[in-house]
């Protein structure tokens, strides 16, 4: 059975049925860290599409920055080309909902090497912007470091993880579980539907000592500790083609 095929047999965990034209886009996100911070809704109505509407918990909305290794990132025609296919990418996104689907929207998307900002960019319509990102290891320890000129951030994060026994909580649920994200492009707004089993996190611990984020787009400002923190080894993903929504 391929990958393919298994990511698709397991179906029990999505909130809607899946698309039933042909998948388009196959991808690995691996060793992903989610930092979340509650942010008031009237900071992010701003930056979001005036035909999306913010997805609230418990009356408050929320941002995530996340850095990641994407992997093996191909159409459904072709095979992946490493040199290509692999690179480190950092996104910032907050949460919205569309006709009673709840999903992703990307802020800024950073990532390490040009041709795959430029590809990616192209090929998907996100906001994907080159930065200089490194990521090294320790043992169990990692750093993951990103500057973008262009929009004039910088962030650094040490931290180190665990296996972890607990449960999701409803909030990690609600951060982590989404579907689909959405594109504005001009005055066109697209959604992506994607699938993937459901996230498997484990335990992190960031020092705090040697944590720097230093992220402003417009009247949002990242600047302290996050509210919240997740860390997964990483999921394999298949995405369909953009549909106008």
């Amino acid at each position: 059975m391929s990958t393919v095929t298994q990511i698709l047999k397991q179906t029990e965990h999505r909130p809607w049925d899946l698309p039933t034209t042909p998948w388009l886009y196959y991808q690995e996100w691996n060793e992903v860290l989610f930092m979340h911070w509650e942010i008031e809704p009237e900071i992010l109505k701003k930056l979001i599409p005036e035909n999306l509407e913010l997805d609230l918990y418990n009356q408050k909305a929320w941002i995530s920055l996340v850095p990641f290794t994407m992997e093996k990132i191909r159409p459904s025609f072709l095979p992946y080309f490493a040199p290509i296919s692999n690179f480190h990418e950092i996104n910032l996104r907050t949460y919205v909902t569309k006709n009673g689907k709840s999903g992703v929207y990307f802020i800024n998307i950073g990532s390490q090497k040009w041709l795959s900002t430029l590809l990616a960019k192209k090929l998907s319509g996100l906001p994907y912007e080159n930065a200089t990102i490194k990521r090294e290891y320790d043992g169990n320890n990692q750093k993951y470091t990103a500057v973008n000129n262009t929009k004039g951030y910088d962030f650094s994060v040490n931290f180190k993880t665990s296996p972890r026994t607990a449960s999701k909580s409803l909030l990690e649920v609600w951060l982590t579980e989404r579907y689909c994200l959405y594109v504005q492009q001009g005055p066109v707004l697209y959604r992506y539907d994607i699938h993937h089993a459901v996230w498997e996190l484990e335990n992190v611990e960031i020092d705090s000592s040697r944590f720097h984020v230093n992220y402003q787009i417009g009247t949002l400002k990242l600047v302290n500790y996050p509210d919240y923190i997740n860390y997964s080894k990483g999921i394999k993903v298949v995405a369909w083609n953009k549909e106008l929504v």
